[in-house]
């Protein structure tokens, strides 16, 4: 048997050995990167659990553990048309632990279809990244003959049917409400607005055959088209969506003005920390930026994608002042 103490050669040279360890595993530097991270990031959502921002928020959430928050919660507050969770927010601490995440309506249309609102998108939420894009769809069902394959036919067939011309979107004040309203302007001719509680009831609607149409969301339509339930007529995009290439935008139909890109964002409380601001940014572009996470997502039509804060800034002034005119333009009666 060898003797239980080592020769001083192996001791010298084990000594040699563990004292490179620190370099490759330093505990002391892997437990204060650990402590940089928040114990828990609450990611809010509008809508409830199940939906299309739930589940991106849900997947997000997990891809900023841990090196942004050891945990994350995705919170549903929803009512008041989504006002209830950028509330919220803006309430929250100021400490990059709070994240809103929240479709551009609330942030650029709302301040138009509503008599007040609880908060002032540019004064009380702070801009982060886009987190995804999608277009709406006008879709119409079995109450609208098998020969309409286009808007232009379809603008026709409800001239010269007005007791059917009628479409459903998820909610008055909507962009989908919007874009089906801009369609009836631009065709010169009378379109009713039937107004649901979410875009599902206005889809099972319209390929039930009560309604004869329904403007919403791509990725809520699209399954219904592929079993041939629906026809989509076009979508809202400035191109064809990569989700149905084979469907004609409103502007290559020729309604140049009906061109809407709908977005979710990413916002943080006003007077968040440049440094804790710089870390969300961060790690929301990293999570965004997750092959996984992007095809998982285009299953609801929607483009995963990451912004600077100033771009999604600019982009809501340019929003903002657009969805002015078109509920000026249109007349629209702002709710209360």
């Amino acid at each position: 048997m060898k003797p239980y103490l080592k020769s001083r050669r192996e001791l010298i040279r084990n000594a040699t050995v563990f004292s490179t360890l620190p370099l490759l595993a330093p505990p002391r530097l892997a437990w204060a990167q650990k402590s940089q991270s928040l114990p828990l990031v609450r990611l809010v959502v509008g809508s409830g659990a199940g939906s299309v921002i739930d589940n991106l928020a849900r997947r997000v959430g997990e891809r900023l553990q841990p090196a942004y928050a050891v945990s994350a919660i995705v919170d549903n507050r929803t009512g008041a048309f989504g006002q209830l969770a950028v509330s919220f927010v803006k309430g929250a601490p100021a400490d990059g632990g709070t994240l809103l995440l929240t479709p551009s309506p609330h942030m650029v249309l709302y301040p138009y279809t509503f008599q007040s609102l609880p908060y002032k998108p540019a004064v009380d939420l702070m801009p982060v990244s886009i987190g995804a894009t999608f277009d709406l769809a006008f879709a119409v069902g079995p109450a609208v003959p098998e020969q309409i394959t286009t808007l232009n036919e379809y603008v026709l067939w409800c001239k010269a049917n007005p007791d059917k011309a009628q479409f459903g979107s998820p909610a008055a004040g909507s962009t989908p409400h919007f874009a089906g309203a801009m369609l009836a302007r631009a065709g010169n001719f009378k379109l009713t607005h039937i107004a649901y509680r979410g875009p599902g009831p206005a889809v099972l609607d319209m390929v039930g055959g009560h309604v004869s149409a329904a403007c919403v969301p791509l990725g809520d339509v699209q399954t219904f088209a592929n079993l041939n339930k629906c026809r989509i007529l076009g979508t809202t995009g400035s191109k064809r969506s990569i989700f149905t290439p084979k469907v004609g935008t409103f502007l290559e139909q020729g309604y140049k003005e009906v061109v809407i890109q709908d977005w979710v964002g990413f916002f943080l409380p006003a007077k968040t920390p440049t440094a804790q601001f710089r870390r969300a940014q961060e790690e929301l572009m990293r999570a965004l930026s997750n092959k996984e996470l992007q095809d998982a997502m285009a299953a609801s039509c929607y483009e995963v994608t990451h912004s600077t804060a100033e771009a999604l800034a600019e982009r809501m002034r340019m929003e903002t002042a657009r969805w002015k005119d078109v509920v000026n333009t249109l007349g629209f009666t702002a709710v209360s």
